[in-house]
């Protein structure tokens, strides 16, 4: 058989169920890699004197089968349903080319588990919590939502529920599908409140998928950009004061960067956090880096880190800029928000770093950082090196005096945007 790497779905069964082309695989092959319970399901196909060998970590897996390959030796990696689906075909496509590789797909847990229910697959999001944080729920949870959830020990069911009422989803539900496929499976739905009573002593089978109905949203977690500022934790007391960008203005910042997918983005002078925590949310698959050096708005920084959920891709740089900023990955989009009176050579050296197609957002609202900003603007006016744009945002609130309305108006915040177009 021709070298490679064949990836092989099982199926969801006791017993697995695969494709003629697949079975011919196993056949020929010359390594066959797996779960104990994985190769559990082959044990009436595998021929006899077929080598096997445990899974072992992703590392060590490299390992062995960049060492078969090199002896021209074929490996099957047994995978759960479609390894292309939340599955190991993820890792191996990141790690080795298409010509070394070949997928076998089967049906999966989440399409089975749609079969048993009886909703449509597209009608649902997929999550997978298998192997990362719990938290990351609260960047999913939204109303009338249902997500397909892929579990471990850390996210078991009453984990979830416990989560959902946490965030105010306090009508949610969850069924529990366990052990499709197999002899002993069982379908069981829960409400949240059920889950997290002091008398469930119900146990699940760790092989299982979870159905989350989430219901109302009655919390602090948003269904749009523009996050309310007194669901923040801030340095001051009262709700929305302190250290955070606010809504309005926040909502203007957010549309200016425009972020993409995967870009990274550094939000310098981060405060407590309202626009990383905000770029961090609407946008999972970007890095996002929040520079600040104020230990109390530090506190409070990780404090919505993780109240938003946003544990996975938000980070955390303390210290000043630029000083702090050593060592970081190569912005595609930087927002200043503070600039502890290091602004001139802030800009200078992000305007450095940036890329060509790069965009540089600034906020101003004394006199003295506008003034800079201006200066840097006709810098960029006389090199020719930028499409540039300046906005001022002026909000007033209203609220009532003596049984009648009137605005207090707050501070107008001045932007200015530089999206590099040349070196």
């Amino acid at each position: 058989m021709a070298t490679g790497i064949y990836v092989v779905g099982l199926g969801v069964s006791h017993e697995a169920d695969l494709s003629p082309e697949a079975l011919q695989v196993l056949q020929q092959v010359d390594l066959v890699v797996g779960s104990e319970r994985q190769l559990a399901t082959l044990v009436s196909l595998l021929p006899v004197g077929k080598a096997t060998l445990l899974l072992p970590k992703l590392e060590a897996l490299q390992e062995l089968i960049d060492e078969s390959l090199a002896a021209n030796r074929s490996v099957m990696i047994l995978a759960s349903g479609d390894p292309l689906f939340y599955g190991i075909g993820r890792w191996f496509s990141r790690h080795f080319s298409a010509e070394q590789l070949t997928f076998y797909p089967a049906v999966s847990s989440l399409q089975v588990a749609c079969h048993r229910l009886g909703i449509a697959l597209q009608d649902v999001e997929v999550l997978s919590l298998h192997g990362r944080p719990l938290l990351k729920l609260r960047t999913r949870l939204r109303q009338h939502q249902p997500l397909l959830i892929l579990t471990d020990a850390h996210s078991t069911p009453t984990a979830l529920a416990q989560e959902c009422i946490a965030c105010g989803f306090v009508d949610a539900k969850v069924t529990v599908c366990e052990a499709l496929g197999y002899p002993n499976e069982k379908i069981r739905g829960f409400t949240a409140q059920e889950l997290v009573s002091e008398s469930c002593q119900i146990e699940f089978d760790p092989l299982h998928v979870s159905l989350l109905e989430p219901g109302c949203n009655r919390g602090f977690l948003p269904e749009f950009p523009g996050i309310p500022d007194q669901h923040f934790v801030t340095d001051k007391v009262g709700a929305g004061r302190g250290m955070l960008t606010k809504r309005e203005v926040r909502l203007s910042i957010l549309s200016q960067l425009q972020v993409a997918k995967g870009e990274c983005v550094w939000d310098i002078g981060a405060g407590c956090g309202g626009v990383s925590v905000e770029l961090a949310y609407w946008n999972p698959n970007s890095p996002i880096y929040a520079i600040e050096h104020h230990a109390d708005r530090l506190g409070c920084l990780e404090q919505n880190r993780q109240r938003f959920g946003v544990v996975s891709n938000l980070s955390i740089v303390e210290g000043r800029a630029p000083q702090a900023l050593t060592g970081l990955p190569v912005p595609d989009k930087v927002f200043i928000g503070g600039s502890g009176g290091e602004l001139p050579a802030l800009l200078s050296h992000v305007w450095t770093l940036l890329p060509v197609g790069g965009v540089l957002l600034c906020s101003a609202v004394t006199e003295a950082s506008k003034h800079h900003l201006y200066q840097f603007y006709e810098t960029r006016l006389g090199s020719a090196d930028s499409h540039y744009e300046t906005l001022q945002v002026a909000v007033s609130h209203g609220n009532s005096l003596a049984g009648q309305v009137m605005y207090r108006p707050s501070l107008p915040v001045t932007l200015y945007v530089f999206k590099k177009e040349s070196r």
